[in-house]
């Protein structure tokens, strides 16, 4: 019996067993908040996993429908179809009740809960399901995670790819099979809790433009305004505030909402004394001058220095990773990048496993992994588990897997080769599952001469393996590479259960963000042009999608972060595992285990930054004792304004 099939119940499968809406659309674009849907299909399924229900129609968008070669949908076909309102109940009536599923399930539910916006009423989901996440925990040995993919490892029939309706039905046969291979490993469902909107009614919230050019430092006393500088107003103007900052950007100033140690100047009037921009400008000695001053100023704003294109590098230039400043204080926080002349104010690292070794260890430092290549050594294409010990034992036996060239895991999957047992590991929760499904498992010992007992699985590409601090190319379009959002994934232990927020960054030359949106996080999960978003696919799990093909030419590094929520720390949590490759259902280009030590509640997790006409990936790996806020400041951002 195939593992899709429908008479395979699922209603003996403790958490497993539900009532399943699963969902497919066709949109005219990648961006919910401003593209439509064009067609939607919902397969219901009961606890048992047999179907209850089906419907599909295409619609009409009232909008170019976009890239017909995609999905097939010209104007043509779509004339006469629906508006989204006219089947908006229907849709609501088989999503009540039920767990959301869909194969990158946060795209079809954003584009879902916009549609319903649009027509005024809430998306009656309160909880989703990934398949593709689901799929990532289970690791099955396929060259990706694509739908169709799956649908061939699993005997799914799959008879028109892009068609709402068929994808449905494709994805049933998915889910059926992913939920057994779940309970036979005993993993935990990623489902993703769904809070209501806080406001039903669609705003979309257009493309803030970025500043094109550089921040020339702070406003002097009496000189000119120059273009790239930072400019904040705070309190109450007589010219609107629209108008006014509609001004400011037309004569080439970055008007920032927030302020910080890098913002040029603050225009506030004698009455705004007391608010917290005034405050942090007398903190942090930025300049303050009034309205009328700004708007006379506004009159002669001087050139600036237009952020430059990355210069292409000359053939065979190899990879280098970023320079590290000559010296370290103790009040600056560990570079991972190269600074700016002045000195940065900012908490210390915390010391520990989890510290990168400063400049005067170069002994210490990891060689950089200049381009993809096999891994090799005994452990290549093996996924090695690692139970039991105490937190720093455990970092040991990763850094030795790497070493090795094999893949430190973190969680229990379908590839997992090996497990190694430290003190106490065979009381882990795990053991049973390991001891039924016949996982090789050694203690300490084995690291020091590995004896494999059976050869690697060679049916997938292996992803490069790299260390804290490794550095690698990323391939470029002439290495037909996918046309698709370059990812990063950071997840954790499964029984992990305070709140991680994963987190990113979008500087400039200057290692600061543009302006406060770059900062990406859960409240904020997508900067102004689209470029740079947060997914959320679980619990345990977050991804961070980077279009680099799209930035705008001043953004030079993408910084990956993780922070823990509350008191927690990652010497709690145990080790973040980072995946990283095109697309979000691709096989992971490059894979690392990073562990912080004990006190960390913040974590720098990977960078990556241009060189030249390639953009390039490092692990980084640094902790912080400090918390999100204290990060944020560094960038340049102010989280409490």
């Amino acid at each position: 019996m195939s593992l899709a099939s429908s008479a395979f119940d699922l209603s003996s499968l403790r958490d497993y067993a539900f009532d399943w809406a699963l969902v497919d659309v066709e949109t005219s674009g990648l961006v919910a908040r401003r593209d439509r849907v064009l067609s939607v299909a919902v397969v219901t399924l009961g606890p048992d996993g047999e179907q209850t229900g089906e419907y599909s129609t295409l619609l009409n968008p009232g909008c170019d429908p976009g890239p017909v070669r995609v999905h097939g949908l010209t104007p043509e076909r779509l004339r006469g179809a629906p508006r989204f309102e006219e089947v908006a109940g229907r849709i609501g009536a088989m999503l009540q009740g039920r767990v959301l599923v869909a194969h990158n399930a946060q795209f079809d539910y954003d584009f879902l809960a916009h549609e319903f916006a649009r027509a005024g009423l809430r998306l009656p989901v309160t909880r989703r399901l990934c398949t593709l996440a689901l799929n990532r925990r289970i690791d099955p040995p396929t060259r990706d995670l694509k739908l169709g993919t799956l649908a061939a490892h699993y005997g799914v029939t799959r008879v028109k790819a892009h068609d709402a309706l068929d994808d449905t039905r494709v994805l049933a046969g998915v889910l059926r099979a992913s939920l057994r291979e779940a309970a036979r490993l005993e993993l935990p469902l990623p489902l993703v809790a769904c809070p209501p909107r806080q406001n039903s009614r669609f705003a979309p919230r257009p493309p803030k433009t970025p500043c094109a050019f550089r921040n020339p430092g702070r406003l002097t006393a009496g000189g000119p305004l120059v273009q790239g500088m930072k400019v904040a107003v705070t309190g109450e103007t007589r010219t609107p505030r629209t108008v006014l900052v509609e001004r400011a950007v037309a004569a080439g100033l970055n008007v920032v909402s927030s302020v910080s140690r890098h913002t040029s100047v603050l225009v506030a009037d004698n009455s705004s004394a007391g608010t917290a921009k005034a405050r942090r400008a007398r903190a942090d000695g930025v300049p303050v001058i009034d309205e009328q001053t700004f708007l006379e100023l506004l009159d002669d704003v001087r050139p600036g220095t237009p952020h430059e294109a990355a210069a292409p590098a000359p053939p065979g230039t190899p990879a280098q990773p970023p320079t590290v400043p000559a010296q370290r204080s103790p009040d600056r926080v560990d570079a991972v990048a190269p600074r700016p002349p002045a000195p940065v104010s900012a908490p210390s690292p915390a010391t520990g496993s989890g510290t990168r070794p400063g400049p005067d260890e170069p002994e210490h430092q990891p060689k950089p992994a200049r381009r993809r290549a096999r891994p090799n050594g005994p452990l290549a294409g093996r996924r090695v588990l690692v139970l039991g010990g105490t937190h720093p034992q455990a970092a040991r036996a990763r850094a030795r897997i790497v070493e090795l060239g094999g893949a430190a895991a973190i969680n229990l999957s379908a590839s997992v080769t090996d497990v190694v047992l430290l003190p106490r590991g065979e009381t882990d929760r795990r053991m049973r599952r390991i001891t039924s499904l016949a996982v090789p498992t050694h203690d300490a010992a084995w690291l020091d001469a590995p004896v494999l007992e059976q050869a690697a699985d060679d049916r997938r590409p292996a992803p490069q393996v790299l260390p804290r601090g490794g550095v690698v190319d990323l391939p470029g379009p002439d290495e037909r590479t996918p046309a698709s959002p370059w990812t990063v994934t950071a997840s954790w232990a499964q029984q992990t259960t305070c709140e991680i927020d994963v987190v990113a960054f979008v500087l400039d030359e200057d290692e600061q963000v543009a302006f406060d949106e770059d900062f990406v996080f859960y409240g904020a999960p997508e900067n102004p042009g689209g470029t740079v978003r947060l997914l959320s696919d679980g619990p345990t799990e977050q991804t961070i999608s980077i279009d680099l093909a799209t930035l705008p030419p001043s953004a030079r590094r993408v910084v990956v972060a993780a922070a823990i929520d509350g008191t927690p720390t990652f010497g709690d949590v145990g080790a973040i595992q980072i995946s990283s490759g095109p697309g979000t259902s691709a096989a992971p280009f490059v894979q690392a285990t990073v562990d912080a030590a004990t006190t960390e509640r913040t974590m720098l997790l990977t960078e990556i930054y241009r060189r030249g006409p390639r953009w390039r990936l490092r692990v980084v790996g640094q902790g912080y004792d400090h918390g999100l806020d204290a990060l944020a400041r560094r960038y340049g951002v102010d989280v409490v304004d």
